[in-house]
């Protein structure tokens, strides 16, 4: 037998596993286009953005429904009433956390955003507590988002100053904000924001299907990976400096306590409170905290940029409310509907997570007259929910409107989930919160926006939408008022 004949027969018999694998477990599962063998239904999905895909198949075979990324089925929910039953109403059931093998490579299960079980209930339950009593979603963290606010406002006056977000987030891990131009943390920047397109890219989205690639592959995948290796390798150099400080007593930040948590727990062989989990805890709470709140920040600008008369609107808010002569607080936001209609207009429209970190079923489920595996990976579409056309008209459209009643007072709405919701939502939703209204505030308080270009030629749709929605590059003049 030659070569020629052995590889087409191996070829044939790997193409027709991959095609029993695929039925057999289709048997139960919601319906879906049929995959092709390897690489599933992904020639089928658009990857520069995948909610528009999910939207149309949701046409055809309705809110719950089966797509092949690569060998695996994933099970996709769209609409409120399936994302709400899932991440709200049986939340347990799926609250395990999906696939993203180059996050897996990253962090090897670690961390709090994509570990599973036991680990993940302990980490988020320690995390959780420990960033409320430094204060977040209270007084004490509206103040330093204040300070922060009001360090920005001078550094606009003379350049674009970006790092705002992070450094609040800064504050509470690393017990220290960072001067604009300190090189070593513009650098780290540096590496998160290349990360975050890289991760948007259609390469990426076909590399976290079929993973084979990231490991005997070239491709921007290796530049994700020397970046993490490095924000680690500062991470690291920050946990000894706070181990050779380290007052038991008295933790400053994040890190202490999570040092003082794997003192008291040094006999445990089963803690999951290591240096290890220590580091990327701390790298999923700084990403989260900081490139999250940013693009929405960025964002939010080029949406009032282009839409001159909501910002007027805010303007004028502004000056009824708060005046010239003080800093913008969160107690003001409920004399503020149409201000505060805005921030959540612009956290809806931005849509910054589409389709969510994805999940997993945690046991064999019965839904909707299906059954889920244990261990499915599930995708939510926020998209279908934060566009929702029922709920929020013309849903393409930036308008603060859509969170106001007819007698302009701020209207909310349950449709209004961003950073998700149930068992697995955001971590640092409080501050996400908090964030946007208290910066944008407190820069249209101090500045008038100014576009190079005529406002009417600004493109506000994102230049990705696969992982995170990103937006296109504009310039922006900071008028001082």
């Amino acid at each position: 037998m030659d070569l020629v004949t052995v590889l087409v027969l191996t070829v044939s018999c790997l193409l027709l596993l991959s095609l029993w694998r695929q039925s057999s477990g289709r048997g139960k599962l919601p319906p879906g286009p049929t995959p092709l063998p390897f690489v599933g239904n992904i020639l089928q999905i658009d990857m520069k953005d995948i909610s528009k895909s999910l939207t149309n198949f949701s046409k055809v075979y309705g809110p719950v429904f089966t797509l092949y990324f690569g060998m695996k089925p994933t099970v996709v929910v769209h609409g409120y009433e399936a994302v709400k039953e899932v991440l709200d109403d049986r939340g347990e059931e799926f609250s395990g956390r999906g696939d993203f093998p180059i996050v897996e490579r990253m962090n090897n299960g670690l961390g709090i955003v994509f570990s599973n079980g036991k680990k993940w209930k302990e980490l988020r339950r320690f995390s959780l507590m420990t960033l409320r009593n430094f204060g977040m979603g209270k007084r004490s963290i509206e103040d330093r988002i204040q300070e922060e606010a009001r360090c920005l406002v001078e550094e606009l006056r003379k350049t674009d100053g970006g790092s705002a977000p992070s450094n609040v987030i800064c504050s509470v891990v690393f017990h220290n904000r960072f001067d604009y131009e300190d090189k070593n943390f513009l650098s780290l920047m540096e590496k998160l924001n290349e990360n975050f397109k890289i991760f948007n890219s259609p390469w990426m989205q076909v590399c976290n299907a079929i993973p084979v690639f990231l490991d005997y592959l070239p491709g921007s995948h290796r530049k994700v990976l020397k970046n993490v290796a490095d924000i680690k390798s500062y991470i690291l150099k920050r946990v000894k400096e706070h181990q050779e400080t380290l007052d038991m007593d008295n933790p400053r930040d994040f890190i202490d306590c999570f040092l003082i948590k794997m003192e008291q727990e040094k006999n445990n062989p089963q803690s999951e409170f290591t240096t290890e989990s220590l580091m990327a805890t701390v790298a999923d709470v700084f990403v989260a905290g900081s490139e999250t709140t940013s693009t929405t920040l960025r964002y939010g600008l080029l949406l009032l940029l282009k839409h001159t008369e909501v910002t007027a609107k805010v303007q004028k808010e502004i000056d009824h409310v708060i005046g010239r002569n003080r800093s913008p607080c969160m107690q003001d936001r409920t004399r503020m509907p149409y201000t505060d209609a805005t921030v959540h207009e612009i956290q809806r429209y931005v849509n910054l997570i589409p389709n969510n970190v994805p999940h997993a079923a945690t046991c064999d489920v019965r839904f909707r007259n299906y059954v889920i595996p244990k261990g499915t990976q599930i995708v939510t579409s926020l998209t279908s929910v934060l566009h929702d056309d029922k709920e929020f008209p013309n849903p393409k459209i930036f308008d603060p409107g859509h969170f106001l009643d007819e007698k302009g007072n701020f209207k909310k709405s349950d449709y209004f989930m961003p950073f998700s919701t149930g068992k697995q939502i955001c971590v640092g939703e409080g501050l996400a919160q908090m964030e946007p209204f208290l910066f944008l505030t407190t820069i249209l308080q101090n500045f008038n926006l100014k576009s190079p270009v005529d406002p009417k030629d600004l493109d506000t749709t994102p230049v990705a939408n696969g992982f995170v929605s990103v937006p296109s590059k504009f310039q922006i003049c900071f008028i001082p008022v």
